[in-house]
């Protein structure tokens, strides 16, 4: 192929030749999808319906609930079509609309984490000026530069990669389309533009990661110094929901795109992607609910009201 312009579409990886084990993937595939949908829709329609949770902290876990379901969304769903119809292809223009969505999902993702850790400072070391530093005002534009950050990386990111030359064949070694895998695809140097902006994302993720773990050892220290055993439990049952939430996604993605090339294969390759892609929205909620009664004690009510109602009607 000597450029892009005549590629039409691409081949995704098709995780196996049987019909049977294709049919397997498609069932394990929508379980996942299935209780990704289930439990983030449950955050959302939680937290929207019930006044007691409209506070900073869970408006920031509704906009990470919305962004679970847009990234899972944008790879699942495509790879389950083309398990059950025993098909490969996905467009071109599709191909860049999901690296495109992607990117914007994981990129806005990383800054709401962020900023859930910038929430929980202030709650435990400036709580007397928790509600002028995070007033309505401020957890609106914070969570719009949050989305505003992932759609200029992601447009950044998509426009540079779908601008190389490709020439390398149109099989993409992944179940979505990945910038790594398009960029194989590649053969221009102009390859090194992308490198380039991968480095400039890659010193904005890290420090992003400093200013997460610099809030944690502040707030580490403001929890063990007060008195109350009952207010250090409440502070750390606040704290890690979302200490597991950046572990489970930081180390999958680092692992990912940093593992060293001596443990690198093809089969070693999807488990990680599939990790950090489709993992992590999954399980969100049920790591946030499993410490927070509030949230759990809010999801049981409306689930009660919803099965009540549901009978009512019958």
């Amino acid at each position: 192929m000597p450029n892009s312009s005549s590629v039409s579409e691409f081949l995704l990886l098709a995780f196996a030749d049987k019909r049977e084990l294709q049919l397997l993937h498609f069932g394990l595939f929508l379980g996942i999808y299935l209780a990704a949908l289930l439990g983030n829709g449950l955050i959302l329609t939680t937290v929207a319906c019930d006044h007691r949770l409209h506070t900073p902290m869970y408006f920031f876990l509704l906009n990470l609930a919305l962004l679970d379901l847009g990234s899972i969304s944008t790879t699942l769903p495509k790879a389950m079509v083309n398990s059950l119809w025993d098909t490969r292809a996905i467009s071109y223009q599709g191909c860049a609309a999901q690296v495109f969505l992607f990117l914007f999902f994981i990129s806005a993702e990383y800054s709401i984490l962020t900023i859930m850790a910038y929430d929980r400072y202030v709650a435990i070391c400036k709580p007397l000026h928790y509600g002028s530093l995070l007033g309505t005002r401020a957890c609106a534009q914070m969570a719009a530069a949050a989305w505003g950050s992932g759609f200029l990386n992601a447009v950044l990111h998509t426009a540079n990669t779908f601008s190389l030359p490709l020439c390398q064949g149109n099989a993409v070694d992944q179940f979505f389309c990945e910038i790594p895998q398009i960029l194989k695809l590649s053969c221009s140097d102009a390859y090194l533009r992308e490198v380039g902006v991968l480095g400039f994302a890659l010193s904005l993720v890290c420090g992003c990661f400093v200013f997460i773990v610099l809030s944690y050892v502040q707030i580490f220290r403001a929890v063990l110094r007060m008195p109350s055993e009952q207010g250090r439990h409440k502070a750390f049952s606040t704290c890690l929901p979302h200490l597991a939430v950046i572990f489970l996604t930081v180390s999958t993605g680092m692992f990912a795109y940093l593992k060293p090339p001596s443990i690198t294969s093809l089969s070693m390759d999807h488990v990680v992607t599939f990790l950090y892609s489709v993992v992590p929205p999954a399980v969100n909620p049920l790591i946030y609910s499993m410490r927070n009664k509030e949230l759990k004690d809010a999801v049981k009510k409306h689930i009660y009201l919803f099965l009540r109602l549901l009978l009512k009607h019958q």
